[in-house]
């Protein structure tokens, strides 16, 4: 790892990253990937991208992931453009580049497996016997509690936002963006109504929910350990095997399985039906009255039917 500089530590106390902790909690592999860790910056997704368009075009041109983390994003974004809330130091705001041994077209499904990973990742931590960290399609974590055999939605762990930056025929660059919720969800909820007083609908629809709820000592640290050791194996897994090993991983994490759900599209039901699952290909399974449709992710988002 990078020597930390001055920028690298604003504060010291748990709200923040103890380089000799994540150390300790790292596995081998992802102890030797390259960290940076700075106070604030535009995105760091953004950051990331700019060294990989400076890399030469070729597969082998990355010995090993680079991550990026920031306390605060000034120009953070999730899916679709839309504006990702965080307090400094609330949320784990992380970005990891990589080089995946496969052609553009052979990406599909990929933040469906990173999505398993970070979920398995997560549960690693010591989480409240009665939470768990699912899946929300196609690239939400959620918080649920057991309530007495019924699982009940909490809200919004985490987000994940994967964006290209080159393709060959055998090697894509990519930028892997998470962001984990690891404390102060009630501040965040506060500037998310603020801005849906003025927007009428917004990203999953669902409150945020902290790490915090289902973990007492849930630190920005652990949880950054607990995700490069799960998205070490997973990208090894992926490049080699593609989606097919994360399927029925995936399905044991669905959030929404077996409920309605409604697929909205610029705020306009597309469709509407039971969500049974996903497809080979990572498109959402939706059981309808017409019959099974397949819905690619696309510009749609899911939410349970009221």
């Amino acid at each position: 790892m990078n020597a930390p500089t001055s920028s690298d530590t604003p504060e010291s106390g748990d709200a923040h990253i103890a380089r000799t902790r994540l150390e300790a909690h790292l596995d081998a592999a992802p102890r030797a990937w390259p960290l940076d860790i700075v106070a604030a910056t535009g995105s760091t997704n953004a950051d990331v991208a700019t060294r990989l368009k400076a890399l030469p075009r070729s597969a082998s041109a990355l010995p090993a992931p680079l991550v990026r983390v920031a306390f605060e994003q000034t120009a953070g974004r999730g899916r679709q453009g839309r504006p990702w809330f965080a307090q400094p130091g609330n949320a784990l705001l992380c970005s990891v580049g990589c080089i995946v041994p496969r052609a553009v077209d052979a990406l599909g499904g990929l933040s469906i497996a990173i999505g398993v990973a970070l979920a398995e990742g997560l549960a690693t931590l010591p989480l409240d016997a009665r939470m768990r960290v699912a899946l929300k399609w196609p690239n939400d974590l959620l918080l649920t509690a057991d309530d007495d055999g019924a699982p009940r939605i909490v809200g919004k762990l985490a987000g994940i936002l994967i964006e290209t930056v080159w393709t060959t025929a055998d090697a894509t660059a990519v930028v892997i963006g998470f962001g984990i919720n690891v404390r102060g969800a009630e501040a965040v909820a506060a500037q998310v109504d603020a801005l849906r007083a003025r927007e009428a609908a917004l990203a999953s629809g669902l409150p945020p929910a902290a790490l915090s709820i289902a973990c007492a000592s849930a630190n920005l640290t652990d949880t950054l350990a607990a995700s490069l050791n799960a998205l070490t194996p997973a990208l090894a897994q992926f490049g080699t095997d593609g989606l097919a090993p994360f399927l029925p991983r995936w399905h044991a994490l669905h959030a929404y399985a077996g409920r309605e759900v409604v697929l909205l599209e610029q705020g306009v039901e597309r469709a509407r039906g039971i969500a049974t699952g996903i497809d080979a290909t990572g498109q959402l399974l939706l059981d309808t009255p017409s019959g099974v449709q397949t819905i690619a992710a696309g510009d749609v988002s899911l939410r349970e039917a009221q």
